[in-house]
């Protein structure tokens, strides 16, 4: 099933996102080896596909697991939490209606 990962930054988080970002992008890109990632992207703090030092707000992952369970031991392991990037993440079940 798919789940939604909706994390949300602390203020300034940018510095930490560099940080952390390789590590980060290697399980999602491992997501999407395995065919179970539909989209992930951050969401840039301002109206502009490149923010620059205005940073992002927080990401959204919308991925296959087998369960919630599953998709919360997942977001849980994800190195923007180690590194403090995130104040707060929800997990919760997604069904793709569209397109």
């Amino acid at each position: 099933m798919w789940y939604a990962i909706i994390s949300q930054d602390v203020e300034n988080s940018l510095p930490l996102r560099q940080s952390a970002r390789p590590q980060h992008i290697a399980r999602l890109n491992d997501l999407k080896d395995q065919g179970r990632l539909l989209i992930a992207g951050p969401h840039p703090a301002i109206d502009s596909e490149d923010p620059g030092e205005a940073g992002f707000t927080g990401s959204l992952v919308v991925a296959d697991f087998a369960s919630l369970e599953d998709a919360k031991a997942w977001a849980d392991a994800d190195p923007y939490v180690a590194a403090g990037v995130y104040a707060a993440v929800t997990v919760k079940p997604y069904k793709l209606v569209l397109p």
